[in-house]
């Protein structure tokens, strides 16, 4: 079934959404791997680690391909949960790790990501 089309403020949301997130795995990445392994670019174009690439991609393709993007506040609030067990599990540690550290790196998609919800 495919996807209707985002109005604009709906696909401006998702980019917007797309980018904090690549920003947060990127935070992360930056607190727990080494400079030398950081090797990849993410979404938002920081340096990324592979481990952490691949949960950035994963990241920005469900969120490209999210359904509720008009109607939700946040994934955690969201009914249907498109991300598989493991990869809820890491992006919970993501987040709690790097959403204090939001305000520092990238205060403005800090402050937004925080009144969206």
């Amino acid at each position: 079934m495919a996807r209707t089309p985002d109005t604009p403020a709906v696909a401006r949301r998702r980019e917007r959404e797309k980018r904090t997130v690549s920003q947060m795995v990127a935070i992360h990445c930056a607190g727990h791997h080494q400079k030398e392994a950081r090797t990849e670019k993410s979404y938002a174009g920081e340096a990324l680690c592979p481990a952490c690439k691949e949960l950035d991609d994963y990241c920005v393709l469900h969120t490209e391909r999210c359904r509720s993007m008009a109607r939700k506040t946040s994934c955690e609030a969201c009914g249907n949960h498109c991300y598989a067990p493991a990869q809820q599990a890491r992006i919970r540690e993501v987040m709690r790790y790097a959403g204090p550290r939001m305000m520092l790196h990238h205060p403005v998609a800090a402050v937004r990501h925080l009144m969206g919800k």
